[in-house]
């Protein structure tokens, strides 16, 4: 079942708000787990711009990540995160991120990699024929975590599904599936300030979190919407308890 509500849409366990996450998720509760991909740093928007991609993916709508907005990703959700943050980046963006969340008590790990082995050889510098992204893992460095056990050091899916989805800089499916299975348990809550085409929300649905995510692009807020509205299946139905601290969210 879909529905709009004021200045959201909302599907069954998923809902995505248009506008600034800054302004429009200022109101959300916790969640378990940060699952996003914000904009990488301004050599790789360089890079992106002159690459080899399809005509319409060939323009970034966004501004590139900056040090001052990585301190202010970390500053707002380090505080409404209970367990695990993962955030896609590059090099650069990385070691921003890092010195963020570590400031706010966080343990950051080692980057792991998304392999990509159907990429293109690399031909302007950081642009999008990159063979493999940085992700951030960070886990809040006080009690014992949830989900225990190891994890894997890099994660390998194809970009060829993302050819022609028109938005550069999109994650797999399969990509975001394996995440949420590795860093979340069912039931829990996730965030997605940076949502883009909806990939953490649908992945979300399928495998039986909640999320909630914003998306500043007009134009790619409609797209993600209309990829909410076609659905998926669920693996499990979601379980009825709902965790005090986190009703607010929906």
């Amino acid at each position: 079942m879909t529905a709009r509500h004021g200045d959201r849409f909302v599907s069954g366990p998923v809902e995505l708000r248009p506008g600034r996450w800054q302004d429009v998720l200022a109101d959300t509760g916790y969640a378990n787990l940060l699952l996003t991909d914000p904009p990488y740093s301004p050599r790789v928007h360089s890079g992106q711009r002159s690459g080899n991609l399809q005509a319409d993916e060939s323009t970034i709508s966004y501004l590139p990540m900056t040090a001052k907005e990585a301190f202010q990703i970390a500053t707002f959700w380090s505080e409404r995160i209970t367990d695990w943050a993962v955030i896609f980046c590059d090099h650069e963006s990385f070691a921003w991120h890092e010195s963020a969340w570590v400031e706010h008590g966080w343990r950051v790990f080692a980057p792991v990699r998304w392999v990509k082995p159907d990429s293109a050889p690399r031909k302007c510098s950081d642009g999008p024929a990159c063979s493999t992204e940085d992700i951030m893992i960070a886990r809040r460095d006080s009690g014992w975590p949830r989900i225990r056990g190891s994890r894997p050091g890099h994660y390998e899916f194809p970009c060829s599904e993302l050819r022609g989805c028109g938005l550069a800089g999109s994650k797999p499916l399969g990509l975001i599936l394996a995440i949420l299975s590795d860093y979340s348990m069912q039931g829990d809550y996730v965030f997605d300030p940076y949502a883009g085409l909806a990939t953490t929300l649908v992945a979300s649905g399928i495998e039986g979190r909640r999320a909630i995510g914003a998306e500043l692009d007009p134009i790619t807020y409609e797209k993600a919407v209309n990829r909410i509205k076609r659905g998926w299946t669920p693996r499990m139905q979601l379980p009825p308890a709902v965790k005090p601290k986190q009703a607010a969210m929906f």
